[in-house]
């Protein structure tokens, strides 16, 4: 257990060595402005995912009541 803890501090350590770099990409959009259509996809793509599991949930939930 002692082993598994330590690994699992060790990879969050390297996680967060990793994360203040810069990164270039992320850069050159917000500098054109087009970060701003990455996020808007992102959204749209998030928002459309969460109204499909919550309209599954819906028809889960009546299946189960009706039985």
């Amino acid at each position: 257990m002692r082993n598994f803890l330590l690994s699992l501090v060790a990879l969050m350590i390297s996680f967060s060595l990793n994360a203040q770099e810069k990164v270039q990409m992320a850069d050159g959009l917000r500098a054109e402005g087009k970060i701003y259509v990455v996020v808007a996809v992102m959204l749209v793509i998030f928002l459309s995912v969460a109204i499909y599991l919550f309209s599954i949930d819906k028809r889960v939930k009546k299946l189960e009541k009706d039985k």
